[in-house]
Formats: C-alpha cells, structure tokens, sequence
C-alpha cells in the first residue's frame, strides 16, 4: 500500500554554498528541460542555470541575487519533486512564499516552462528594484515551544513601528517559529533595535531579500501582471494550498483566479507558511510531509508548524526528533541521508 504525502517546495535563502552544483549531481538527466529553461535565459542576457550551477565557486554576490537564485531554486525544487518515488500518493502541494511558485508546477497548475517564466520574471523585477529587506526572529524556544506572548508581543511592536512617519513594516512571513519581518530600512532598522539579541545570530537580516509579501511591492506586483499576462494557468491535477491556507482544488477553481492571486494578493500581503502547512496536515493527513531541496532550512519550520497544532501528538523538538527516528513524518530531499528515502533509485 502507498504511503500517502504533501510535498512542499522551499523559498528564497535555499540555494548557499553546500548547494552549489546540485543540478549537476541530482539531475543530470534533465538536461534537456535546463536546456529549455537556459534559452529562456540567454533570450533576456542572463547567465544560464547550467553555468550558475557548475560554477568553479559559489558566489554570494552573484548567487544570491534573486534573478539568479530563483531559477536556480525552482530547478532543483521542480526536479526533485519530479524525482519522487511512485510508491507514494501525493494528496497535495504547498511551498513558502517563491515556494508557492514551484507548487503550482508541482501540481500542474502551470507547465515547466511556463513555471520557469514566472520565476524568472519575478526574481528579476524583485532584484532590478529592491524595494525594503527583510529581516528574521523567532519566537519559540529551544525546544520550539511558543514562549508565552511572545509573538504577540512582536506582532505589537511591528505594528506600532508601522504608525511612525516614514517608517513601513510588516509581517512578511508566518514562518513556524519564526517571523519573517519586512519593511523599508527605517522600518527595519527600529525592529532590529527594539528586539534582544539572540544566540549571536537573531534579528538576521536576510541578504539580497526585498520586502516582499508587503504593500511595498505593489509596483512588482502591477509589472509582473503587465509581462505575464499571456501565461496560461489552469486547475491543478493534486490539490494546492496557497499562502493564505486556502485550498485550490482541480475541478473547482478557475485559472483566473489563480492567476489573480498568485501575481496579486501573494506578492503584496502576508504569507502565512504556517497556516499553510497546518491547513495541509487537517485536510490531507499525509503519512509523511515531504521538503523538496535545495537546502534543508524549511524542515525546521515544517516541524515548528505541526508542533505547534501538537500534529499527530507531538508538541516539541525532543517529540518530533524522536519521532524521526522512529517513523519520520517529514523527510528532507535536500539531505543526503534521507533523499534516497523517497526518491526513485
């Protein structure tokens, strides 16, 4: 019998050093779709995939940025994806934020190529403008449970900090444990100021990131409606859960309305992965929640999220990393102790 599953693709901040040549090593095979993607990108004087990918060394300058990292990002998610075992049902898709992007070819809401196109055209309006930052801080504890008021507590700075004059800031992401906080400098600056340092590390301003999910990205939302007008979308084959925890199903959405929300109310409002990965596990009830690579950062926020609704009895890290040694409920693509878990051989 089939192991029923949820898939759900990665964001931006997924493709670093450790991750450089993962084309190359876990999808060599696909050459000839990275070909298709790379003529999308030679088309528009933009350095392929294929060579961003084998480089000699990873670049955080030029790696990073989100005409680069996008494309590469959604290769390596759509591939692995693609690469999964068929002795697994998959119920549904989600993803965080560009996440939701790969999803949507993930269940065939958009074909591969037109998927890429979307990517591309976003990771590159968001790059050419740059408009805000955004910046990370966590609300749980080390044993990721809610501290007590906490994130109530940020929820009222960050709204207080958005009253004062020429200060814009907002909630960018709900992600697990952590606030995904968004905004311009002042904005951010006053944020990074009022919250305690932690652990060395937070607040963690993230490189190369715009203020997306926020109003402030209005103008790339009007753009990337104006230069994708004429992408089809259609109904998806599996389920998709959006950033909001709504479910768009097959044979009751219409591709307008997905494309209205994807291009619109996705780009300029909050996302809320966590809404959407405890929506996944009510409606779906997957044996196994499945993260597809580059990367391994969101399977921390994946487990956050079902701790939090105390998924399937587990209601902490210790639970939930004893509960991975004996049955895992989440498996990482991105890892290589576990990618050869579900993928085909």
């Amino acid at each position: 019998m089939k192991k029923t599953a949820v898939i759900i693709c990665p964001g931006r901040g997924t493709y670093n050093k450790g991750e450089l040549g993962y084309l190359g090593r876990h999808h060599a095979d696909q050459s000839d779709l990275i070909s298709q993607f790379d003529e999308l990108r030679t088309a528009r004087n933009q350095e392929t995939i294929r060579d961003l990918d084998s480089a000699a060394r990873f670049s955080g300058v030029k790696h990073t940025r989100g005409d680069n990292a996008s494309p590469l990002i959604f290769a390596s998610s759509y591939f692995d994806a693609q690469a999964i075992s068929n002795e697994y049902d998959v119920l549904a898709a989600t993803g965080n934020s560009m996440g939701w992007y790969i999803a949507l070819a993930v269940a065939g809401a958009l074909a591969s190529l037109a998927a890429f196109e979307v990517v591309n055209t976003m990771g590159t309006l968001m790059q050419d403008s740059m408009i805000g930052g955004q910046t990370l801080y966590p609300f749980v504890d080390d044993n990721w449970i809610a501290e007590p008021g906490k994130k109530e507590s940020l929820l009222e700075m960050v709204a207080d900090i958005a009253t004062r004059q020429d200060h814009d800031l907002a909630v960018s992401i709900h992600l697990g444990g952590m606030l995904v906080v968004a905004g311009n400098e002042l904005g951010l600056r006053a944020f990074e100021s009022a919250v305690p340092p932690l652990g060395g590390r937070y607040p963690m301003r993230l490189p190369n990131h715009a203020a997306f999910h926020t109003a402030l990205q209005c103008p790339i939302a009007k753009q990337g409606q104006s230069l994708l007008s004429e992408v089809n979308f259609s109904p998806p084959d599996i389920p998709l859960v959006d950033g909001r925890g709504a479910v768009w199903h097959p044979r009751s959405c219409r591709a307008s309305d997905l494309w209205g929300y994807t291009l619109g109310h996705q780009v300029v409002e909050t996302y809320d992965f966590t809404t959407a990965v405890q929506v996944a596990a009510k409606t779906f009830a997957p044996d196994v929640f499945i993260t597809t690579g580059p990367g391994t950062t969101l399977g921390g926020a994946v487990a956050q999220s079902l701790i939090a609704m105390k998924w399937d009895g587990i209601s902490s890290k210790d639970d939930f990393q004893k509960r991975q040694e004996k049955d895992p409920i989440l498996v990482s693509i991105g890892r290589d102790d576990q990618r050869s878990l579900v993928t085909r051989g």
